[in-house]
């Protein structure tokens, strides 16, 4: 499915990615885009991404028949306000932030009758950012999830219909459940690679020796996603609270469990452990939301 106009609110990694996308879909829409900095607008322009970037998000909105909302999901509501009243009668508004529920409450009140508020969120990305980041098969065969609340039935096939045509898969999920499984599967690990690069980073400056330097492969794969944007991770912990505090609460149990095996040498616990767990990780790769090779096959960009 292409929408005869489509605006992308942010040029990022997913905005970036779903433009180059549409092209090898041979989507024939006109493509306009906005970012707040001026410096990344200038690098759009330059590598061609979107057929017109705008100075304004206004202008970037006008006649769109899909605006698709790629910032911070802390912003999601002011930019919401701000574009209201330039939005086109029977336009479809989505985003594509981790976290549901907060953005529909800060997004929805602000959106005029007549325009369908979609949410939707591509699970996929790499630890890159920035408008060069972005290319064409970041959506193969990646989830991307649905919320429809309330909109209508016309608007939310259409916006599955696109993200399916970008490479996507497609699944439609109820808002709370939604938050809960993106804590899970994306939110909590963030938090975890973060701490674990700041246990190494203190235990450098503890013992006085170099921890980083002579890290592996596990370190250096498991704490890979530690080098995503902070203000995009700052703002899913403030407005994912709930969900994030509840899966940290069952991981600290799971962990307290293991130190206690640990502590006690029971070695049946730890390899029945290992076990189960190493099972559910093949699965990942047997579904195909992963590979087996170095760096997550993610490095290798093509376009």
């Amino acid at each position: 499915m292409s929408y005869p106009r489509v605006a992308l609110i942010g040029l990022g990694l997913i905005a970036s990615s779903m433009f180059w996308a549409m092209r090898r879909a041979g989507m024939q829409s006109h493509v306009t885009g906005y970012a707040r900095s001026a410096e990344t607008r200038d690098t759009a322009r330059r590598i061609g991404l979107c057929d017109t970037v705008c100075d304004s998000v206004e202008e970037a909105v006008k006649d769109a028949d899909l605006v698709v909302l790629a910032v911070p999901v802390g912003a999601m509501g002011a930019i919401a306000k701000t574009i209201a009243p330039f939005l086109k009668p029977g336009c479809t508004v989505t985003d594509v932030g981790s976290v549901k529920a907060s953005v529909i409450e800060a997004v929805a009140p602000h959106l005029p009758e007549g325009v369908d508020f979609v949410p939707a969120h591509p699970m996929a990305g790499t630890e890159h950012s920035g408008p060069e980041s972005g290319f064409s098969s970041l959506f193969d065969n990646r989830w991307c999830l649905i919320v429809p609340h309330g909109a209508r039935e016309e608007a939310t096939a259409t916006l599955e219909s696109f993200w399916q045509a970008l490479g996507a898969n497609t699944e439609r999920m109820e808002v709370s459940h939604h938050d809960l499984v993106c804590a899970v599967v994306s939110h909590v690990p963030h938090l975890i690679a973060y701490t674990m690069v700041g246990v190494a980073d203190d235990l450098r400056r503890v013992s006085d020796q170099e921890v980083i330097k002579f890290s592996a492969a596990g370190f250096r794969d498991f704490t890979r996603i530690a080098a995503s944007d902070p203000t995009m991770w700052r703002d899913v912990f403030l407005t994912n609270k709930d969900a994030a505090l509840e899966v940290l609460g069952r991981f600290t149990e799971e962990l307290f469990a293991l130190q206690r095996a640990i502590r006690t040498g029971d070695g049946d616990t730890l390899f029945d452990y290992f076990t189960h767990t190493r099972s559910i990780r093949r699965g990942i790769l047997e579904a195909g939301q992963d590979t087996d090779a170095p760096d997550f096959g993610r490095i290798k960009k093509d376009d």
